[in-house]
């Protein structure tokens, strides 16, 4: 029987629309194409989970550091601990294009995980979303950025980096009012710049961050873990 093209398959059919209900039938063994697709989109994902896990350890070892050269010693500059908050945002930037990256690749995975996997161990639960071939086609033909570096950054300050600009900036008023011979604001100067200028434009970019990361918005990064779901499954 000769086979059908692309074009002459009609997506409302119900053997190629219920494609995840048989995904465990013989045919459709873990050695199909589908498998083997599923396979490297989970290691793609899996390497750019951990680039970001690296990124946050540098973070981590770079702010520890910063902070015992700071207090080792009485006569240790303040401004030390700003340059651990710089090198924190360098690393926040950096750690935020790489997860608009990882949203790519998860996003395809867990596409294939509703409307595949879910669908095959369980057909009762609901239909796939019928536009899902349509979409990862798509994907693929031409892979996009999906969320904004702003709605990334937020992401990594929830999940790690405002703890720790919390700890630097803590840290730093600790320095600046317990670690200084000098009186305060006298004590957060930079050279020639007051401290009160010093002191009011770190307080505007950690509230600036507090802000990106708990103001409301419209989420668009890929099925987001969020601890309202905890447990809900049980």
């Amino acid at each position: 029987m000769a086979q059908k093209s692309a074009k002459d398959v009609d997506p409302t059919d119900a053997n190629h629309r219920e494609m995840g209900e048989g995904l465990f039938e013989e045919e459709m063994a873990p050695g199909s194409s589908m498998a083997h697709l599923y396979r490297g989109e989970v290691h793609r994902m899996k390497y750019w989970r951990e680039r970001l896990d690296r990124t946050s350890n540098w973070a981590v070892l770079v702010m520890s550091g910063v902070l015992t050269w700071g207090f080792s010693g009485p006569d240790r500059p303040h401004y030390i601990l700003l340059l651990g908050m710089a090198a924190l945002s360098a690393f926040l930037l950096m750690e935020a294009q790489r997860y608009r990256g990882y949203d790519l690749w998860r996003g395809r995975v867990r596409t294939l995980q509703k409307n595949v996997f879910a669908y095959g161990l369980d057909p009762s639960t609901g239909l796939p979303d019928p536009a899902w071939r349509k979409k990862l086609s798509r994907d693929y033909r031409t892979p996009v950025i999906k969320i904004s570096r702003e709605e990334a950054i937020a992401h990594r300050l929830r999940r790690i980096y405002l703890l720790l600009f919390t700890v630097m900036f803590a840290a730093w008023v600790i320095h600046v009012t317990a670690f200084t011979p000098e009186p305060w604001p006298a004590s957060a100067a930079i050279g020639a710049i007051p401290g009160y200028y010093t002191a009011s434009a770190l307080v505007a970019l950690y509230f600036g961050a507090v802000i990106t990361a708990v103001r409301p918005r419209t989420w668009q990064a890929e099925d987001e873990l969020h601890t309202r779901d905890i447990g809900k499954y049980r």
